[in-house]
This record gives C-alpha cells, structure tokens and sequence, in this order.
C-alpha cells in the first residue's frame, strides 16, 4: 500500500528534524554559538553584534536543558519547526492549493541554509523564523482583508528587528507592495498599517534605548559594513556562489522564476516586493564589498513558497518549460546530496582535510582536548584565571572549561558583563591565543611577565585544525583589567 502525498511530506519533515535533534546535541559549538551563550548569562535589550532576541532563545534552552550544546540550541531548533508550519500555511493561502504549501515547507528544510542557520544558535534563526511569521501575517492580510492582521503584522516586525535588523528590510518591502500592487493601496487610507508599524517600534524600542546608552554600537557595528570599496565582481559571483550552495541550485531557479511572474495578482506581488528588494541591494553590495551567504536568510521562507508555485504550475512554455522540468527532476535529489554530505562531514568528518576543512574549523571539534591541556598548565603553574583577547577563545574557553576566563581588550564587546575582579591577577594567570590572533604585545602592556610555556595544537583523527600558544603572565601593571563574561 503507497503513502499519501501528506504522508511522505510528513515521513521526510520527521527525518530532517530527527536529524536536526540529533546534530544538535553531537556538533561541539561553533565560536559564534558559544559567544552568543555568553550574551545569555547576562541579558540585556542590546550587544554589541547584535539585537538582543538570540540570548533570550538561548537562555530558555538552558533553564531546561542546562549549559550543553543541546540547550544551548534546542530554542532555536524548535522555532525551525514553528517557522516550517508558517511556511507552509503561508504557501497555502497565497496560493490557495494545500499542496503548495507542503511542498514550500518541505523545500524550506531541505536547503542548506535552514539545515546550518536553523541548527546553529545565532542571530539568524529568531530572524528566519520572525520572518516567516511576518509573511504569515500578510498572508491573512490578503485572505482576510480583515484590518486587526496589521497589527500582527507589527508584533512580527517588531520581533523580527528584536532578531536582526535585515527586518528593516521587510518594511521597506511591504510599503514597496503597498504602492505598487493596485488592491492593496486602499490600506495607505486605513489606519490599521500605520498602527501595526508603531507597534513594531515599541516593541524595538528597548534597543534602541540600548544603542542610545551605549554610543549606537550597534548600529555602527551593523550599518559600518555598508562602506564600499573598489568596483570587483569577485564578491558578486561569491554571493552568487553562495546562495547556489546554501538554497540549491535547482530549487533556487524555481523559486526567481516564482517569484518573476504574475505581478498583476496582489498575493504574487507580495513575493515579489518583499523578495527583490534587498537582493538588488545585496547584489548592488556585493560589487563594492563581501556579502556573507547568510545574509538573505530570511528571504528562504517566501523563496521557499517562490519555488513551491513554480513546482505546482503546469503551463510554462518557451525556455522556462524544459528549465522547469528538469529543476523539478533534480532539486530533490540534490538537496537530499548535499544534506547528507554536510551531515556526514560535520558529525563524522569522513573526509580528513585538517585546517581547509570548514566545518571542523568553523565547530569546536578538539576543542575539549585543548581545553584539557591548558587546565593542566593552569595547575602546574598554580595560575588562577585564563586571559584571552579575541571572543571566539573566550567563548570557548568559558563554556568547555572550568573558568574563570577574563577577556582583555575588545571592551565594547563585553559592555554587560563585570570587570574582571583585582584579586585574580594577585597570582599568575596564563594567556591562551590561537597563534594567528597572539595579542600578547596588549597582554604585555598590562602585565610585567609574559613568557611563552607551550603550544598546542586543535586535532581531529590527528589532523591538526588549529595552533594555540600558551603564556604564563604575571605582576599586574596598574588596575585590573578585562572582563568576566
């Protein structure tokens, strides 16, 4: 007896968030997981990277399940099951065929995007998942014409820039919508949208409070990477590169080709304002600087459904009709490929390649064993703290090892959290750099005595990943200094 449609749909969704569980309580962290987690022990509306939406994720994961790398990324694992319904309702309305909607979900777990940014505890998963929110909600604003929708609309908004401020992007995109779709400007002389956008800004106003006591770190952090430098299309085709890996190339050709056509009919131009906006921008970017591949993250929910529509139409013609069919023949075989390639490679590293394999280097794959070597040098060396200057060793320094970690320099990273207690530098401490980031020359400033004791190195199967150096530091120069995350 055949399974129906929904049941196979079902059967794949259960593997892929089987799988998901499982990678996320085996993967070591990655630097940017466990910096985040620091953010988590002290709560605040505003970082420095950041809005503050991935430590409270965090945190309600390691209330529950303690500081393990399961809880730390159980929160965001579980908004990836919430953000892949929204996505399959939203397919579903703006379509009106249930079909769509499951294969929208079901196309929205099997890129590589949503597989790494929705597995990893970063900023990006409250984003993706406050996005699909959003295009939920503006999806009952079109079925419903009912004008209380804006005001979720707003509550998504809100959260979505609590989450990232690509969400700044989703507004411009809808006011673009607003104008440009004849059915839809009748809201310009509602109240309802101007309400739900003020309610997106009390609930965002706690960070910019935040920013406004803290210099607007964040915003110059964030809004600094727009400076351009010279013309080069080797960023583009990195951009380009990037989102044929991260979505599929075959699923990312259905969804531009879904989201390119029927502009006349208000629920596809939805798709098509808030889709093609920021990536001209992106693109425009990326001719002048390096566009990072995550950065359309929160685009995947409605190129997901893009794609969906596209998979479901049956009258293209012309070039589009082959190009269609041999997408739809191939973009499930291949993300199955790709999922199970990185999977593999993450959980078992079957292919050995050292320092050029990224995801061992990106995860904290030997990290414990470093981590090991350098409590034992603490103990002979009677020393009372680890020192660190850049936040990817503190972070991992704190969550793998017994503390206490003290991050020197880089204060405005660390703006919420204690200055590090004079009495720990009444004894030696040690400093511990990967060799490429040795700062020791500030450490020096700060201390009399900076002598180099060992070096170790971050292996996997023997293979070395990373080098470390480790230096005994004594005799206080002045007022404490650092921070204990």
């Amino acid at each position: 007896m055949s399974l129906t449609r929904e049941a196979r749909f079902l059967a794949v969704l259960t593997v892929l968030a089987a799988l998901r569980l499982l990678a996320g309580a085996l993967l070591p962290l990655s630097a940017d997981e466990a910096y985040y987690w620091l953010w988590s022990r002290h709560l605040a509306a505003g970082y420095f990277d950041h809005p503050p939406a991935v430590a409270f994720v965090i945190r309600a994961g390691t209330l529950v399940f303690g500081a393990t790398a399961f809880g730390v990324r159980i929160g965001g694992i579980l908004l990836s099951f919430a953000a892949s319904w929204f996505v399959w309702r939203t397919g579903a309305i703006l379509s009106r065929d249930e079909k769509v909607g499951a294969y929208a979900c079901l196309f929205f777990n099997l890129t590589l995007m949503i597989t790494v940014e929705m597995l990893a505890a970063t900023p990006d998963t409250p984003s993706i998942f406050t996005s699909a929110v959003y295009f939920w909600t503006l999806a009952k604003v079109v079925e419903n014409k009912d004008g209380r929708w804006w005001l979720a609309v707003g509550v998504a908004a809100g959260l979505g820039l609590l989450s990232k401020y690509s969400a700044f992007f989703l507004g411009l995109g809808t006011l673009a919508w607003l104008v440009s779709s004849p059915p839809m400007r009748r809201w310009l002389l509602s109240p309802w949208p101007y309400l739900g956008a003020v309610l997106s800004l009390l609930l965002f106003a706690p960070n910019l409070w935040w920013n406004a006591t803290h210099g607007w770190g964040t915003f110059a952090f964030q809004f600094g990477r727009i400076e351009a430098e010279a013309f080069t299309l080797r960023y583009l085709l990195g951009f380009l590169g990037a989102q044929l890996l991260l979505a599929n190339p075959f699923l990312l050709v259905l969804g531009v080709l879904g989201a390119t056509t029927r502009w006349h009919d208000e629920r596809y131009a939805m798709v098509a304002a808030l889709i093609w906006p920021p990536v001209a921008y992106f693109a425009f970017h990326s001719l002048h600087a390096n566009v990072q591949g995550n950065w359309p993250c929160f685009l995947y929910p409605l190129l997901s459904m893009a794609a969906a529509t596209a998979w479901q139409r049956t009258d293209w013609s012309g070039w589009r009709a082959p190009v269609v069919h041999w997408s739809k023949r191939l973009a499930i075989p291949v993300a199955a490929v790709l999922l199970t390639i990185a999977y593999a490679q993450a959980l078992f590293g079957v292919v050995p390649m050292g320092r050029k394999d990224p995801l061992a280097r990106l995860l904290a794959v030997g990290f414990p064993e470093v981590v090991a070597k350098v409590e034992a040098l603490r103990m002979s060396a009677h020393a009372d703290a680890i020192l660190t200057t850049d936040y990817a060793s503190t972070a991992w320094f704190t969550f793998y090892g017994p503390g206490p970690v003290v991050a020197v320099g880089q204060d405005y990273r660390w703006a919420n959290d204690p200055a590090a207690d004079p009495a720990l530098f009444a004894h030696p401490v040690l400093y511990v750099s990967e060799i490429r980031r040795d700062d020791s020359a500030l450490i020096a400033a700060h201390f009399a005595h900076v002598t180099e004791i060992a070096r170790i190195d971050r292996k996997r199967e023997g293979v070395p990943i990373a080098h470390y150096v480790v230096y005994r530091v004594s005799g206080l120069k002045g007022a404490a200094v650092g921070h204990i995350p």
